[in-house]
């Protein structure tokens, strides 16, 4: 995995450091053949695209976090679990938007077409409401997320980019719509970096001519049919996603570049005039040179750093269960293996238990779910202090927790398990000032020579449906 991360590093650093390098060197070189067509045809295209890229980088941190907010086995269980307990997706929500910075997060569930944002439930959206239009919209695209400008539902004054993802169940279904959205004046930020870096002017229209963002303010909100010089090609312009355009004002000859960002929905317009000093040229060749060195050394940290960060992350989201913090059932097979091969070289004995919470579904539905969810962390918390370092406990499902022991034969199995279920017994769980008592059915068996994973299981479950028929709160051997 190491290996893998740091040859995609390697790579990465290559292709940027030869694209850069390769781009900057043609752009010198046809320059000495007409300045005029360089700047037209080369300058101001590669200005285009390199802003273009950075636009698109810029958008890749929250593209992934819309991406893992739609991964996330807490949303998705919440949602499938019938929105119960708004609270809690709310405070979820508020927690990504302060961790990350953003202006907002949301969720939209497709099921109540509940608005849920991280200051609560803003609306009900509606197919009639113009200011739902963008989710009906994007649902119907089939995309799996888009880059969208729009007022903010929090705020509707405000102008934010959000970026949309789509949430699915575990079998594939659509359940709704989730994501985070940017401030505008932060791309404002942005453009103002761009002009100082490459020394031209830089815009933004939108699909109807209208100046949104520009270098300066006199023309804001304007449109370029009514701009001197621009109103002759405006048409040109809007007509086609791309193009190299001149046009003359105030009396020199300006080169344009336009582009179309489909993620805004905006034109970019890149601006130079012409000039026919040399050293201009010479000068920018070095400028470009440094400040691509520069970004591949800014983007190859920051993919080294996000690159470990979310692997260590998405490790260990993999492998342990959210709710109580004890390894999840995917964790399973390998220890087992390891202990089996174990066994099997040493001759010890292992020992498998499936221990489950007695009328677990009355304590949800008497006292509700978080403290529901209250019981399963402490009896987590009991099993983990009572079990030695060798030992695992993984949190098979609902309220089942799997117990692997290795060098532990069915007897001394049952005296830990018949332990631990007379501490939970004992035990008592507060709900504020009302106690909640627990007890909770155990099923032990000892794995056979060389014998697989699933009827070792399959034994403890049969062992652990015994102590349930013959009255629970006990321990049973099979």
């Amino acid at each position: 995995m190491k290996q893998n991360k740091l040859r995609f590093i390697a790579i990465l650093a290559s292709l940027l450091i030869f694209g850069f390098t390769l781009t900057s060197l043609t752009s010198y070189y046809a320059a000495h053949d007409s300045l005029s067509k360089q700047i037209s045809e080369t300058a101001l295209p590669l200005t285009s695209d390199n802003i273009y890229s950075e636009i698109q980088r810029d958008l890749l941190q929250p593209i992934f976090i819309s991406s893992l907010m739609a991964q996330d086995t807490f949303v998705r269980d919440w949602t499938l679990s019938g929105e119960i307990d708004e609270e809690r997706l709310v405070k979820y929500l508020k927690e990504i938007q302060s961790r990350y910075n953003t202006v907002t997060s949301f969720f939209v569930s497709d099921a109540s077409k509940k608005y849920y944002h991280s200051t609560g439930v803003l609306k009900t959206i509606s197919p009639v409401d113009p200011m739902d239009d963008w989710y009906f919209s994007f649902v119907n695209t089939g995309k799996e997320y888009e880059i969208h400008l729009d007022f903010d539902t929090a705020h509707p004054t405000d102008m934010a980019v959000f970026i949309n993802y789509r949430v699915y169940d575990y079998s594939g279904n659509f359940i709704g719509v989730t994501g985070v959205g940017l401030a505008v004046d932060k791309v404002q930020e942005r453009i103002l970096t761009y002009q100082k870096r490459y020394g031209r002017s830089v815009s933004f229209i939108d699909r109807e001519g209208t100046i949104m963002l520009s270098n300066t303010n006199d023309y804001a909100g304007s449109s370029i049919r009514r701009t001197p010089g621009l109103q002759d090609i405006a048409t040109q312009i809007l007509s086609q996603p791309s193009g190299t355009f001149s046009y003359v004002r105030d009396g020199k000859t300006v080169h344009l570049n336009s582009r179309l960002v489909n993620e805004f929905q905006w034109y970019l317009l890149v601006e130079q005039e012409e000039k026919s000093v040399e050293t201009k040229i010479l000068h920018n060749l070095k400028s470009n040179l440094i400040v691509s060195v520069l970004i591949s050394i800014i983007v190859i940290v920051i993919a080294h750093i996000t690159i470990s960060r979310y692997q260590n992350k998405l490790q260990e989201m993999a492998t342990t269960d959210k709710l109580t913090g004890v390894p999840n059932r995917n964790v399973f097979d390998p220890i087992f293996d390891q202990i089996s091969k174990a066994a099997r070289r040493h001759g010890h004995p292992v020992s498998v238990a499936m221990l489950d919470i007695d009328h677990f579904k009355a304590v949800n539905d008497e006292h509700g779910h978080l403290n529901g969810d209250m019981v399963l962390k402490s009896v987590a918390r009991i099993i983990q202090d009572r079990l030695r370092e060798s030992d695992t406990v993984c949190r098979w499902g609902g309220e089942e927790f799997l117990l692997l022991l290795p060098e532990c034969d069915e007897l001394r199995a049952f005296k830990l398990c018949d332990d631990l279920r007379k501490i939970i017994e004992k035990r008592t769980f507060m709900n504020g000032q009302t106690e909640i008592r627990l007890t909770v059915s155990i099923g032990v068996t000892q794995m056979a020579h060389d014998e697989p994973a699933l009827p070792l299981i399959n034994r403890a479950d049969q062992a652990l449906y015994q102590s349930k028929r013959t009255g629970r709160n006990k321990v049973s051997i099979c």
